[in-house]
């Protein structure tokens, strides 16, 4: 949640998944909604807070109805980024949701499985790449993300990024990373 800095909301979820992030910024306060393509994701969620998640692919572009004309400060999403065909559009999504109505300065927070150097060599050096990269499981991962292509993504679709961190196990060695930015 350092990532998310002080924000207020509203914020956007993005991939929410059964809902559990929103839910504990909903429990910490905080005013948000959450879309995914789970149905039964979007339903579990609504089961403990209803009326603020909506079944959406956040590839479609297009936010539902009910979300329309709500002015999100903030985005975020977790561990989607990395599932998608069109990353770009995903951001240029996001990007469109934060600068509704000439607004400036939204943020969005990123995280998605970390695959800096260090850490490809490390799974190369001991066996594991194919595990690691298995294309042996249907869906799973089709965009493997280093802190550079990410950040340079990012800025490439308008953002400026202003924080990163590392998450999980050791550093360079990470499971995922946050990327924080903030649009024009």
């Amino acid at each position: 949640m350092d990532c998310l800095g002080e924000c207020s909301g509203p914020i956007l979820d993005l991939g929410c998944g059964n809902g559990w992030i929103a839910r504990c910024l909903l429990d910490a306060g905080i005013d948000v909604y959450g879309v995914d393509a789970s149905i039964s994701g979007v339903e579990i969620a609504n089961g403990l807070a209803p009326g603020r998640f909506f079944q959406l692919d956040v590839q479609s572009g297009q936010l539902p109805v009910e979300l329309d004309s709500i002015s999100f400060k903030t985005v975020i999403s977790t561990e989607v980024i990395e599932h998608l065909y069109d990353p770009r559009g995903f951001l240029d999504f996001a990007n469109r949701i934060l600068t509704r109505g000439g607004q400036s300065g939204g943020k969005i927070v990123v995280s998605t499985p970390y695959h800096g150097y260090l850490k490809n060599l490390v799974l190369a050096l001991v066996g594991k790449t194919d595990s690691h990269f298995t294309v042996l499981w249907d869906g799973g991962h089709i965009k493997f993300f280093s802190r550079s292509t990410l950040e340079s993504m990012l800025v490439e679709r308008g953002f400026i990024v202003e924080r990163f961190e590392g998450a999980g196990r050791i550093p360079y060695l990470w499971k995922s990373m946050l990327v924080a930015a903030r649009t024009v």
